[in-house]
């Protein structure tokens, strides 16, 4: 299913008669929810279970740097897919890692890896 919405969520993207700047804004705005993410981390965020912390700040890292790669997809040959590609994969690796974090479930850590590999697609689509 959710590789069924990425697809869909990447063809609409491709789709859209929009300026590539978008990308900046999007990217500002993932930006600025890291570091929210980064401040509660470090200030409130306090379980019991270390391994969930580190679940949550290996989250945090990812969606920090991934932001960075968002805002520069106007750069890019291809911004829209890359701009997708980045936005798509640090949302679900990084919600995936907050989710599990914050409620102890592991059922969500499941989706880290579909998150992990639109990264690496999201890489990769740099070099085409």
């Amino acid at each position: 299913y959710i590789f069924e919405w990425l697809l869909a969520f990447v063809a609409v993207v491709l789709s859209m008669r929009v300026s590539p700047q978008i990308w900046f804004r999007v990217g500002g705005l993932s930006g600025a929810t890291s570091v929210c993410a980064a401040a509660y981390g470090a200030h409130e965020f306090d379980p019991d279970d270390e391994s969930l912390e580190k679940t949550f700040h290996n989250g945090k890292n990812l969606h920090m740097i991934h932001s960075v790669m968002i805002t520069m997809a106007p750069l890019t040959r291809r911004p829209h897919l890359v701009g997708s590609l980045f936005t798509a994969g640090t949302g679900i690796f990084s919600g995936s890692c907050y989710a599990k974090a914050l409620t102890g479930e592991g059922k969500y850590g499941q989706f880290a890896p579909i998150g992990g590999t639109t990264l690496i697609l999201a890489w990769l689509s740099l070099i085409f």
